[in-house]
């Protein structure tokens, strides 16, 4: 009986073992997911991201994403949504820059690849709703856009600008605070 015992103690002592070890594997690759993911997108440490300097660029072999070469009039594009719906100041900028250049942003790709999630043809799309919310990569993007037609850069010029990946130097901490009064930042 004793034996039994002891042999029941020790198999579970080398399943708790085995359990330890499994979680400890588990959870150091979910890490290097993240840090890899981070990394990947070149996302700034300023908002809490791991980062190993800024990739610039499309890398070798990646599709770019779908845009548009010329826009129509404005009065044909879909409005963006209105940024007192949203609350916090970086997201209400964006929006507000995002609706005073939608013609750009209609000749813009976007590199969150939102055209293979949910559709979008252009970086206009993430605006008309609610992804450039949620998204960092929209935010960069549209910033981006519109501070560089703010430079009179054709849409062609941002673009090539997008495609070199300038819009990872933006600094969304720059635009924490919203003033509806000019616009936005």
């Amino acid at each position: 009986m004793r034996k039994l015992l002891y042999l029941g103690t020790k198999a579970l002592r080398r399943k708790s073992q085995l359990a330890k070890k499994f979680a400890i594997i588990a959870l150091l690759w979910v890490m290097g997911f993240g840090i890899l993911d981070s990394v990947r997108l070149g996302a700034p440490a300023a908002l809490g991201f791991a980062s190993l300097g800024l990739g610039m660029g499309v890398p070798a072999g990646e599709e770019i994403p779908p845009y548009h070469s010329s826009a129509p009039t404005d009065k044909k594009l879909p409005p963006t949504l209105d940024p007192a719906q949203f609350q916090d100041g970086i997201t209400q900028n964006a929006y507000a820059m995002a609706a005073k250049v939608r013609r750009a942003l209609y000749q813009q790709p976007c590199y969150c690849h939102c055209d293979k999630e949910i559709g979008h043809t252009s970086l206009l799309d993430c605006f008309t709703g609610t992804h450039a919310a949620v998204c960092n990569i929209c935010k960069w993007e549209g910033i981006y856009t519109y501070n560089q037609t703010q430079k009179k850069k054709t849409a062609a010029q941002i673009r090539e600008g997008i495609l070199k990946g300038e819009w990872k130097k933006v600094d969304l901490t720059l635009y924490k605070e919203y003033k509806p009064e000019s616009g936005g930042h």
